[in-house]
Formats: C-alpha cells, sequence, structure tokens
C-alpha cells in the first residue's frame, strides 16, 4: 500500500485494492500485504469520506469499502500482513482479514479506536473482532477504543508473530511457504467454510448497514467532531 502520507483509504484506494485483488486471484496463490509509506500500515478510512458528504456520495464511498473488505476476506489467497506500521481502526480491519498477520517491533499501535473519534464500528467488524480476540476482549477494546503495542496484540491474538522490522518480509515468505504447501483445495474450501458466515451475513444487509452508518456519521454532532479531529491533523502536519 503506497497512499502518502498515511495510507488513508479513501473511495480510489477501497476500489483499487479490490480490483488489484481480483487480478491476483488470476495468477498467484499468496499475497504478502504491506505498507510502503514509512511508520504507518494503514491509518484508517479517509475521514475526508465522512465529513461534509450528500448522501449519496457517503453510500458510494461506503459500498465499496464493504465490497472490497468481502473481496479481502473471502479471497481464496494465502494473504499475510506484514504490520509495518501505526494500523488503527481500518488499517486494524484490513489486518484482522489476512490469513496470518506479523506486526513489527516498535512504537506503533493496532486496534479499533472509533469510539475515540466519536463514532462506531460497524456490526461486521465487530463481529470480526470477536472472532479474532474473543468477546470479552472485543467488549473492552471497542468501548474503549483501544490501540495495543505490538506485545500487547502478540498477547491477545491480534497478531500472530511479532518481529524485528528488518526481519518481517523473510518470516512473511517462510510463513507463506508453510500455507501453500497445503493443497490448495482443501484449503480454499476450509477457508470459505470458515468465513462465510461472516460474509453472509453483510452482504444480506449491505443496504441497511450503509443507512445505518449514514444516518449516524452524518449527525451533526458526529460532523463537529469529525471537524474538529481534521482541524488536530492539519495543525500536526504544519
Amino acid at each position: 500500500m503506497h497512499r502518502k502520507p498515511i495510507n488513508g483509504l479513501d473511495r480510489h484506494m477501497v476500489r483499487d485494492m479490490a480490483v488489484a485483488l481480483k487480478e491476483l486471484e488470476k495468477t498467484s496463490r499468496g499475497v504478502i500485504l504491506t505498507s510502503a509509506v514509512s511508520n504507518v500500515f494503514a491509518a484508517g478510512l479517509d475521514i475526508n469520506e465522512f465529513y461534509q458528504t450528500t448522501p449519496e456520495r457517503f453510500g458510494e464511498f461506503w459500498s465499496s469499502f464493504q465490497d472490497m473488505w468481502m473481496t479481502l476476506y473471502g479471497s481464496p489467497l494465502v494473504i499475510i500482513a506484514v504490520i509495518n506500521g501505526h494500523s488503527p481502526a481500518a488499517g486494524c480491519v484490513l489486518a484482522m482479514s489476512c490469513d496470518y498477520r506479523i506486526m513489527t517491533r516498535g512504537k506503533h499501535r493496532i486496534g479499533l479506536n472509533e469510539t475515540q473519534l466519536g463514532i462506531i464500528a460497524p456490526h461486521w467488524v465487530m463481529d470480526l473482532m470477536k472472532q479474532t480476540i474473543g468477546n470479552r476482549e472485543s467488549e473492552k477494546a471497542l468501548s474503549l477504543g483501544k490501540l495495543y503495542s505490538c506485545d500487547q496484540a502478540l498477547e491477545v491474538g491480534l497478531v500472530d508473530e511479532v518481529c524485528d522490522p528488518n526481519d518481517a518480509l523473510n518470516q512473511a515468505r517462510a510463513e507463506m511457504d508453510k500455507w501453500l504447501n497445503i493443497a490448495d483445495e482443501g484449503r480454499r474450501l476450509t477457508k470459505s467454510m470458515l468465513r462465510k458466515d461472516t460474509i453472509t451475513k453483510l452482504a444480506s444487509t449491505k443496504r441497511q448497514d450503509t443507512d445505518y452508518i449514514e444516518s449516524f456519521v452524518l449527525q451533526e454532532p458526529i460532523q463537529k467532531l469529525l471537524g474538529n479531529y481534521l482541524a488536530t491533523l492539519k495543525k500536526k502536519s504544519k
């Protein structure tokens, strides 16, 4: 991923990711998902897609995000995440959707911090986190908007492995070999069966999910919070 400065997922990036995955599925068996932006894996959804938008524009964006996630989470590819920088919110969603997660040591954090921004994670993201780290830990993390250090993330199962940044890609390649040594047919069918219910649940409620998130984020108090957050980011960038 390489969208400076922070790999913010806007409408163009989520569509490009979905297209790239579909193309890779034609020629590849596995892929490593990582970042070419320094100190950031992915900083979440681009807040500009939420702020001072229209229902039509937001609906188009959210639908694209839903589609990209279903493509990623349901992909027959072996997808290994190398989390080499900060990974809040949708960045954490990308990582959790992969088959295996390697986080590099450093000061960066990972988690679903939506409540700290005054917003909420959608139901399918909550389900994904519960499947990853369990119900009780998810309840605390989602309510508090908790961001985990690499060691904390390893302890709760949010990541599978922590390693030195210089070793991460080699570790990912070694792990990839293990997964690709499994016959594709059995591995792909197993993955599909394990993930089918979560994908089907979202696919059948896409419109309702979009309407709910749209009605929430377009409220005047939420728009004010988002505006304040964007203003803070601009001050930090100066």
